[in-house]
């Protein structure tokens, strides 16, 4: 009888220890931040490889993607 009052709360402290926290990011601010990331990098690795001239862009063209639903 005594083991079962030691045994039952350690059985429901070892319960309780098992939690699962689950965090959900948004697929559409995922998707853009990837977006932004990639646009980023192939703006970089065109300035490295582009030939330099005197005069410098003064506003570097955007370029929009469209997306099909």
């Amino acid at each position: 009888m005594k083991k079962i009052w030691t045994v039952l709360p350690l059985a429901g402290m070892a319960l309780s220890a098992c939690v699962t926290i689950n965090i959900y990011f948004p697929a559409a601010a995922a998707e853009k931040a990837a977006d932004k990331i990639i646009d980023e990098v192939w703006q970089t690795e065109k300035s490295a490889t582009a030939p330099k001239s005197d005069k410098s862009p003064s506003v570097a063209p955007e370029i929009k993607k469209e997306k099909a639903i």
